[in-house]
Order: C-alpha cells, then structure tokens, then sequence
C-alpha cells in the first residue's frame, strides 16, 4: 500500500517525528545532540521555518516548526538528514537513514 501523500501547508504549525532506522539509537554521544541542534538553527534560518520546540531522545526526534512556504519543512528535512548522515557515517563508520514522519500542527498539542 503506498504512503500517504504528506500535507504542505505555509505558515501552520506541524510535529515533525524522525525516527532512526529500525528505531535504534540516533545519537551516540552529547556531541551528536549539540550537533543536530546546530543543523536545525542553520536549516531552520536557510528554509525559512520558525521552530517552536523539538525533543531529541536516543533513537528519535520530535520538533514543532512552521514554515514560511509549503516546502520549507521538506527542504529543512532533506538538509538535515543529509547532513546528520554524512556525520555519523563519518564518526560511527555507519550507513542508513530513518523515515520522516509529519503531522498537521493541531496534533502537536
């Protein structure tokens, strides 16, 4: 069954979901949270979209942004993963990336 189509919407709050692949662990060590959070500021500056609050557990991570176009969230999201990515196949000598997941701001309360 295909996936869903995800919804675009500029200047709506949206829960961003990201989830390590398989759900194992996404940070390994305290830098690798200083550092995702460092991408977020740039991508977030970058695309355009204001973010309101995230939460980086071990093997996900939760973020509110809203965006300034339809594509902010999806550029901001492509940056990100890319970037972690290169990080960690880097530091851990790993491969691989999680699923992307978003929901429409009024399921973020």
């Amino acid at each position: 069954m295909p996936r869903r189509p995800r919804i675009h919407l500029a200047d709506h709050p949206q829960h961003i979901v990201q989830r390590g692949h398989n759900r194992a662990a996404c940070f390994f060590a305290e830098e690798d949270y200083r550092y995702t959070l460092h991408g977020l500021k740039l991508g977030a500056e970058k695309y355009g979209c204001a973010v309101y609050a995230w939460v980086l557990m071990t093997n996900h991570v939760h973020r509110l942004l809203t965006p300034d176009a339809p594509n902010g969230i999806s550029q901001l999201m492509q940056s990100l993963g890319r970037r972690y990515a290169r990080y960690v196949n880097r530091c851990c000598k790993r491969s691989g990336s999680g699923r992307v997941i978003s929901l429409p701001g009024a399921w973020a309360c």
